[in-house]
């Protein structure tokens, strides 16, 4: 026997402060307690979330390819990648460090990438409701970890602000910093507009 859903019962939660309010489908319904729009589903969620995931795939490339900072030591220009700085951390036997990086940076971009893009592909099929339980726990999965892989980011602003030495020393971001912020920026708003509740519309249980 399957449980009765919110939007069968005609309820829905906030988005905002999960105040439950009595809503209908083709009604516009503000939140008695906070005033945000509450929708029985979010409008275009995965027309939304496939060109936000789309346009973060592209950017992953020249996140990668491209130099993530330049550096200027007495005139002599040096660049890195992603992957340069972590062969760099390996060779000087800071493993610890590239492993963070790598994970950071590599890793955890592509594995976000590769769970909504399952979840958008897997969405509008009929699954029981065990199969359901698993996406539901990978997105909140995806969302958990989505925040790490600003470490690079990081890094290279703290960098930038701190060793300002004039003629002496310098860091500058590089084009691949600003691929890498785009491609952490859009998919954690990917993963905002992805309406978990999709998951629930055809489970089977």
């Amino acid at each position: 026997m399957s449980l009765p859903r919110a939007r069968e019962l005609g309820v829905a939660s906030c988005s905002v402060c999960l105040q439950v309010a009595r809503v209908h489908d083709h009604q516009p319904v503000c939140c008695p307690r906070c005033g945000s729009r509450i929708h029985v589903r979010y409008p275009h969620s995965l027309s939304r979330t496939w060109a936000l995931l789309v346009a973060s795939m592209i950017l992953y490339v020249p996140a990668n390819l491209y130099p993530v900072m330049t550096n200027t030591y007495l005139g002599a220009d040096s660049s890195s990648t992603i992957l340069g700085g972590v062969a760099l951390f390996l060779n000087e036997g800071d493993w610890l460090l590239a492993g963070i990086i790598f994970t950071a940076s590599i890793l955890v971009p592509l594995a976000k990438m590769m769970s909504l893009l399952y979840l958008l592909i897997n969405v509008r099929r009929t699954f029981p409701s065990y199969r359901a339980h698993q996406h539901a726990r990978l997105y909140r999965i995806t969302e958990l970890v989505g925040r790490w892989s600003m470490v690079d980011v990081f890094v290279i602003g703290i960098l930038t602000a701190l060793v300002q030495m004039g003629a002496i020393s310098s860091v500058e971001p590089g084009i691949g910093a600003q691929a890498f912020a785009a491609v952490v920026v859009l998919t954690m708003l990917a993963a905002i507009s992805f309406d978990p509740r999709l998951i629930w519309d055809r489970d089977m249980s």
